[in-house]
Parts: C-alpha cells; structure tokens; sequence
C-alpha cells in the first residue's frame, strides 16, 4: 500500500527517475521527489511525514552515484525557493540551491573574496555538506553559520562547530535538510577576484575533463586535503598520482572510464550503469591497495538500491 504523503505547495512527483538529475546520468527511480516552494513549505512537509519514510536532501547531484535500483525514500531537492543571495558587508547569505560558482562571482562584484568557489561543481548547500574546498581554501574557513530544517520540521541555525567539519565530510544528522548558509570573506578588489577566477577557470579546463559527465573528484586525497595550487604543492599522496601508480589512468568497466585527463574523474563515457561507474571505483581502490598499501575513500556519495 502506498503511504499518504502530506499536502505541498511545491511538486510531488512519484517514481520520479533521477538520471536525469546527477551528473553521471545514472541511477533508478525515487519512490518520490519532492520539490518545495520554500523553506515553510518544505518545514510543514517534513513535520507531518510519517517519521517512518526516509528521506534524502539532493543538491544538484554534481557529486553522486544513485545505483540503477533507485531508493526508497522521498529525494527532497530545492529549486527557486532557495537561490537567493544577500549581501551585507562582508557577509554573503546563499540559498542552498544556488551554485557555487555564482556565489563566488557575486560575492567578487561585491569585493569579497570567496574565489576559491568559483571552480567547485554544486551547489552551496553540498559544499556546506562536503565541506568543499580547492586551491588550499575549505569552506569550513569562510562559514559564519547555516540554517537548517530538521526531519522533524523544525528551523534551526548551526554554527560551524556544530556541524564538525572536516575534509569532504561535515556530520549534519540524518534527514536534516541545509536550507542556506551565511559566508563571510576577505575584502578584495573586484576586478583582482574576476581575474583570479578566470585564471583558475582555465587552469581547470586544462587539466580535469570538463565536457564529459563525471562528477567531480571520484576519491579523497589520501593526504587529507585538497590541492594548493602553489607550485611547492606535494602530488605523493593526491589520489589522482597513487590511481597513476597502481596503472589505472583510462581504465574502463562497461560505459566507465577513469578519465585519460585526470585519473581521480570517473566518467560515463555514454550507456554507463551506475553499476559500471561503482564497479570500476572498486576496481580501482582494490588495485590501488594492492599497489601501495593505501585505501582510498569515496568522495563521490553512493546512495539507493543495487
């Protein structure tokens, strides 16, 4: 018997397929998605969910595996209601549904500096969830707070501390959805923060596989952070240099490919499962281990049913 959900402003759209909605293009059908109209919207719904049905708060899906059997569960994914940005001062506040890329380049008109963003796929609530960072920046040194709405319907604001960032990980409880977070950058000179994006813009196009669908870095870097982007930067221990070592650059699994351009991207060359793109993750940790004894973490999230 299906369960009765309660009644939105939003859209509710049941055995709503999501390949369309990750990166990857991969992955089986939610039981439901729902989209709310806004923050009261999506409060009242979680309120008077049956706490029983799971749920799972998707960003743009930039950084996502969901497995060919899809998941049981309502996919809560915010949309219009949540893609405002307010700037006051230093402070920058984004709704969770807006890109990272667009914070960094409003935030730059303003002279703030949240740069580092610019090249971060996503959205800013992921980044929050991820603790996203690049070129020796985390958001973890730039959030002042972030407002949540709790599984049971309830509004709450989290300092950094709550949240307990970390690299690529945050611990933000089980159904909590992030609903906007407030920034809070250096002052820079507007026309020194274009430049510097543009820069790190082409310097990504250069080395990462851009037009084809992947979702990101596949693995976290064994040595516990991101790239700096300076020149004395270390490569022994980033994942893209221990996958070359283990001899997995360009390995392929049905329609998966580790990207010829940069070994860490996971790309679906086309008529990729979810299963293939997983398959030839695991393939390469195991090879990765066998060669130099490291075990390299997902960093892409897996969700759903085989």
């Amino acid at each position: 018997m299906t369960p009765t959900l309660p009644p939105v402003r939003g859209t509710l759209t049941p055995n709503r397929p999501l390949s369309e909605l990750t990166w990857l293009r991969v992955g089986g059908p939610a039981d439901w998605l729902f989209q709310p109209a806004d923050a009261a919207d999506l409060a009242a719904f979680l309120k008077d969910l049956d706490p029983g049905i799971k749920t799972f708060p998707m960003g743009v899906g930039s950084n996502l595996i969901v497995r060919d059997g899809g998941l049981r569960a309502v996919v809560i994914r915010l949309g219009r209601g949540f893609n405002g940005i307010d700037i006051r001062g230093d402070t920058v506040t984004a709704g969770a549904a807006v890109l990272d890329a667009h914070v960094a380049r409003k935030a730059a008109d303003a002279g703030i500096d949240l740069a580092f963003l610019r090249t971060i796929p996503g959205s800013i609530g992921g980044a929050v969830r991820m603790n996203a960072g690049c070129y020796g920046h985390y958001l973890a040194d730039v959030l002042v707070s972030a407002t949540a709405i709790t599984r049971a319907g309830e509004t709450v604001t989290l300092a950094p501390a709550d949240l307990q960032l970390r690299y690529r990980q945050s611990s933000l409880p089980e159904g909590w959805v992030l609903t906007s977070a407030t920034l809070r950058g250096p002052k820079a000179d507007p026309q020194d923060l274009h430049a510097r994006m543009d820069d790190q813009v082409a310097r990504r196009d250069a080395s990462q596989p851009v037009k084809e669908r992947s979702a990101g870095s596949t693995f976290r870097n064994p040595a516990g952070f991101s790239s700096t982007g300076r020149a004395d930067d270390s490569h022994e221990l980033k994942a893209w240099k221990v996958i070359d070592d283990a001899g997995m650059r360009g390995a392929r699994q049905g329609g998966a490919q580790m990207s010829p351009k940069h070994s860490n991207f996971l790309i679906n060359t086309g008529g990729a499962t979810a299963a293939d793109l997983e398959g030839l993750g695991e393939a390469v940790r195991k090879k990765v281990y066998e060669s130099s004894g490291i075990k390299l973490e997902w960093e892409i999230m897996r969700i759903g049913d085989p």
